[in-house]
């Protein structure tokens, strides 16, 4: 049996004196995507940043095997540089610009870039970063109809290829196969 890239137990997470979610398990094999669903508070963004190492769990153990790339809501870009120094500045290669149509902006300074294609290129950085594992609250934010299929055909051949995906999300993928963690299930 192959080893979990990512797995947790026990997870919990307060805010303040609130109490977020408690005994949060997860595992994720090479080739699997999970949706990770709930209302609005119920903790999705702060369990992915528990997963990415940036938040320290209340309670729990968190495992990981392997490369991580974690995209958040904030797209992570400097506005000043362009789109082609951003890929530079990240070490990322350019040619991942093509899959998501970017390919003929990588001359123009973030700032003039719509909210959809920076959120592409974010996404772009994240499929050239190399790692097995991607963390992701809300990709799709942002995005038409055609850039919506063609993330969930980039998450697919990432899990095709041995990669996994927990993915933060309100809309239904085509990932109806995949498990799914429901926060708000919880409550």
């Amino acid at each position: 049996m192959t080893a979990p890239l990512l797995a947790c137990e026990g997870l919990a997470a307060e805010r303040g004196s609130r109490t977020l979610f408690t005994e949060i398990g997860v595992s994720l094999a090479p080739g699997e995507v999970v949706r990770l669903t709930g209302p609005n508070g119920s903790g999705k963004s702060t369990l992915l940043r528990i997963l990415a190492g940036l938040l320290p769990p209340s309670a729990g153990e968190v495992r990981r095997n392997g490369k991580l790339s974690y995209l958040g809501h904030a797209n992570g870009f400097d506005a000043q540089r362009s789109l082609g120094a951003e890929f530079r500045f990240w070490g990322a290669d350019l040619a991942a610009l093509g899959r998501f149509g970017l390919s003929a902006l990588v001359d123009l300074p973030m700032r003039s870039l719509s909210q959809g294609q920076q959120r592409r290129a974010a996404l772009a950085r994240l499929a050239a970063s190399g790692a097995g594992i991607w963390l992701l609250d809300e990709p799709g934010a942002g995005l038409d109809d055609a850039n919506l299929s063609n993330l969930d055909r980039v998450i697919a051949d990432h899990a095709e290829a041995g990669g996994a995906a927990l993915i933060a999300t309100h809309r239904e993928t085509r990932f109806a196969e995949s498990k799914i963690l429901d926060l708000g299930a919880r409550a």
